[in-house]
């Protein structure tokens, strides 16, 4: 796999993520997939003093990065993930992609769950 694809997915998503505080040092966003196409984005942001902001990607800004990285790890039409997340922190500079080739409720966030989401999703890298 191609570290500059996984690179430009980075890149795309923190350039186009929506509602993170600009202090945020880590953050988790949940990449879906139907059909083999982006269908959704969602996650948090995880700020210094503790506050977790809900956050999205524009689907338009990060469909071509999403789209190479997911060629590039899945080439000659290989059976794509049903969903990926990615977790990256921005004082260490690690991430990690965490893979679900099944189970499209994975991550799923209820009002139940959303702390318990909150805290699974939050990166643990440096």
């Amino acid at each position: 796999m191609s570290t500059d694809t996984t690179t430009d997915l980075i890149r795309a998503i923190i350039t186009h993520v929506q509602g993170a505080r600009e202090d945020w040092m880590s953050l988790s966003i949940v990449i879906g997939l139907a059909g083999g196409r982006l269908s959704e984005t969602f996650g948090y942001a995880y700020s210094p003093d503790g506050t977790v902001s809900a956050i999205a990607s524009r689907p338009s800004g990060i469909r071509p990065a999403v789209e190479a990285y997911l060629a590039d790890r899945y080439p000659d039409g290989q059976e794509l993930p049903a969903k990926f997340l990615l977790q990256f922190d921005r004082e260490a500079k690690a991430y990690e992609i965490t893979f679900e080739d099944t189970d499209p409720g994975r991550w799923k966030v209820t009002p139940d769950n959303i702390e318990a989401i909150q805290r699974e999703l939050k990166p643990s890298l440096g």
